[in-house]
């Protein structure tokens, strides 16, 4: 930097001694500031007449607040088990820690619940541990929804090396398994001069279907009707490779015994049917008990983990032929 020198009203003040005279004469420390008094050098004269000696000038010292440090919040999120089922209960922790050297306060968890998880309100749980390690119960403000994404706030400050640990279960419902069973969570919280948010923490839950999957399962025959009762009897036998079409546009075919089946399919009504062109020689059968069963398109309801029965009946096609006229039969 150049010398250089301003002269005002008779001051006369040296831009380099200036600069170099600032500096950190004290500091009081704070928890999250630190006052620095700063001090600068002049001296006066008159400006019109070098050969009077410049007189010194004492300035009077001003104080000026500084930041002292960083606030940072670090986030583990942690279940109590890697695989569920619906039905089971699965207990989760949320560990917001202040790594920092500043306080954070109004601190709000932010956690994005999978399909198929049920919060259980009564079940939240938090405690606060300072950096010494002494822990107490903590209190949360009531919590709040936003579709899947619960907020947990914790209204008071954590100080540099705190931590909050709030644990709480879900239930897992038959939705479940439709969803990907990933919790996502973040920490968000006020530093004296800016808002402070954690990386996202992250927990994978294996969800197995269980015994309240809602897949449901279809079975099915297509056999020859011989007394046109819609039910196989003993010597009415399975028609083998026969075609049936789903609404959802699965095709199945049929095995040796005239038997398919079809697993997973989403729960409500589905509708089966019969490619009569793929069973050349043969018609439906008549059904003389159930006027329904005379279409080769039927209608089921697959309820969540239950299991239907499609069955269709058919008969050979056997055509006559009319004799010649004039002749005998």
């Amino acid at each position: 930097m150049n010398s250089s020198t301003f002269a005002r009203g008779g001051l006369l003040l040296s831009a380099a001694t200036f600069c170099a005279a600032l500096g950190f004469v004290s500091a009081v420390r704070s928890q999250e500031t630190t006052t620095i008094l700063n001090q600068a050098d002049a001296n006066f004269g008159n400006p019109f007449d070098s050969s009077v000696p410049l007189e010194p000038v004492e300035s009077n010292e001003v104080p000026a607040a500084a930041i002292l440090g960083q606030a940072t919040l670090e986030l583990i999120k942690t279940g109590d088990r890697a695989a569920a089922e619906p039905g089971e209960t699965v207990i989760y922790r949320l560990l917001v820690t202040n790594s920092g050297t500043a306080a954070v306060n109004n601190i709000r968890l932010l956690d994005r619940l999978p399909l198929g998880m049920q919060l259980l309100d009564d079940s939240v749980q938090a405690e606060f541990t300072t950096e010494s390690g002494v822990s107490s119960e903590a209190t949360l403000s009531p919590l709040t929804r936003e579709g899947s994404t619960v907020t947990f706030e914790y209204p008071d400050r954590l100080e540099p090396g705190d931590s909050l640990t709030i644990a709480y279960a879900v239930l897992l419902t038959p939705d479940a398994i439709r969803g990907s069973g990933r919790n996502l969570a973040s920490a968000i919280g006020r530093s004296p001069t800016q808002d402070i948010t954690s990386s996202t923490a992250s927990h994978l839950l294996k969800i197995r279907q269980g015994i309240l999957s809602d897949c449901g399962s279809l079975i099915g025959r297509v056999f020859v009707d011989k007394n046109f009762d819609g039910e196989q009897q003993p010597g009415e036998p399975g028609v083998p490779n026969a075609v049936i079409f789903m609404d959802d546009g699965n095709r199945i075919t049929t095995d040796p015994d005239g038997l398919f089946s079809l697993s997973c399919l989403l729960p409500g009504q589905r509708t089966g049917t019969l490619d009569l062109s793929s069973l050349p020689g043969y018609s439906l059968a008549p059904n003389e008990y159930r006027i329904q069963d005379n279409s080769q398109s039927r209608l089921v309801q697959i309820s969540p983990g239950g299991m239907e029965r499609i069955n269709f009946a058919v008969t050979p096609t056997f055509r006559e032929v009319a004799p010649a006229e004039g002749t005998e039969n």
